[in-house]
């Protein structure tokens, strides 16, 4: 099939630029003939160029993939995703027509990680107080304590792609105990990855940093709540670089004004974050402003894993980061 497919490729030249470097695009037109479109939100357009497409790449963007639209993809057998959620433009009827779906998310769960990784050393060794200190003219006043990775434990709600990363990353630097709380994690898998599984109240009780890594479902709505967040212990700290879905700002934002517990936030309710957000103005806050993934090698990487996945397709391989009806229920 390698050198016949006709792919239609839906992304903004700004996203084609950022994502497919060129020996991708190169390796892309080997495959056959790419139709590209650039606006991936434009229906219209969409229907025009999916008649006699093998391949559908999608982007930011995406128009919702509606029964109106993939009447006029007779031939459509892949669509790949060249980011991460795609439950945004994926309907049922997709699934309905047997059609498969693959996406590039597992690209940024290493800058995510490492994103968590650098908020948890900050908040183990209170840079953020320190910084606050420092740019108000302070030297060294009060905090709570400080303390090492080896000497902490860190629980991680959501063993998701980023969770495992980061997981990955704290056994790897010797935490002193790893917790983590999934319903899906076995103790088989916990076990290969170095952790021990909990329940989430025990989890928030005992750990010295919580960091979030679960997906946005209706079951994760505000999984951390005023009762959660009393849980935690004095001094203890909450990272957020999954989605704000699952914490109840004001509840944390009640919690943060006490000075009780910090927080390092990447995710918000409203972004971008106003400039009046009573978060900006705490001392015991880190805030970036959602840009975990935003990495010049994430985003090539997400260009190279959805060419890697055509490129299965076309010569018959297994794809490797398929996604069926049933996972894409327990993901983000």
């Amino acid at each position: 099939m390698t050198g016949n497919l006709r792919i239609v490729l839906a992304a903004t030249p700004s996203y084609r630029e950022m994502v497919f470097a060129p020996s991708s695009m190169a390796r892309l037109e080997a495959l056959g003939e790419v139709v590209v479109l650039d606006d991936p939100g434009d229906a219209d357009a969409l229907t025009a160029a999916l008649p006699g497409a093998d391949v559908l790449i999608t982007s930011w963007g995406a128009t919702p993939l509606t029964a109106a639209v993939l009447d006029h993809a007779e031939r459509l057998r892949l669509i790949a995703h060249s980011a991460s959620s795609v439950k945004h433009f994926v309907t049922e009827e997709v699934f309905r027509r047997g059609l498969r779906i693959t996406q590039a998310g597992q690209a940024m769960a290493e800058p995510v990680a490492e994103v968590s990784l650098a908020f948890t050393l900050s908040m183990l060794h209170r840079l953020q107080r320190f910084d606050h200190q420092m740019h108000a003219g302070a030297w060294r006043s009060a905090v709570p304590p400080q303390h090492g990775l080896t000497a902490s434990r860190i629980g991680v709600v959501g063993a998701s792609r980023t969770g495992v990363e980061y997981i990955r990353m704290l056994v790897a630097l010797q935490t002193h105990e790893v917790v983590v709380h999934d319903p899906y994690l076995t103790d088989e898998r916990a076990a290969e990855l170095g952790v021990r599984r909990t329940a989430l109240d025990e989890l928030l009780r005992t750990s010295r940093v919580v960091a979030l890594h679960a997906p946005t479902l209706p079951e994760t709505h505000h999984m951390i709540g005023a009762r959660e967040l009393a849980l935690m212990p004095d001094g203890a700290a909450l990272i957020n670089t999954a989605r704000s879905w699952l914490v109840d700002t004001a509840a944390l934002l009640e919690e943060l004004r006490t000075g009780r517990i910090d927080a390092a936030l990447d995710v918000f309710d409203e972004e971008p974050l106003p400039p009046d957000n009573p978060f900006r103005g705490l001392p015991n806050v880190l805030l970036t402003p959602h840009q975990a993934a935003a990495t010049v090698e994430c985003y090539f990487e997400m260009g190279e894993i959805t060419i890697n996945e055509i490129e299965h397709y076309a010569s018959g391989r297994p794809l490797q980061y398929e996604l069926t009806q049933a996972a894409l229920a327990r993901m983000g």
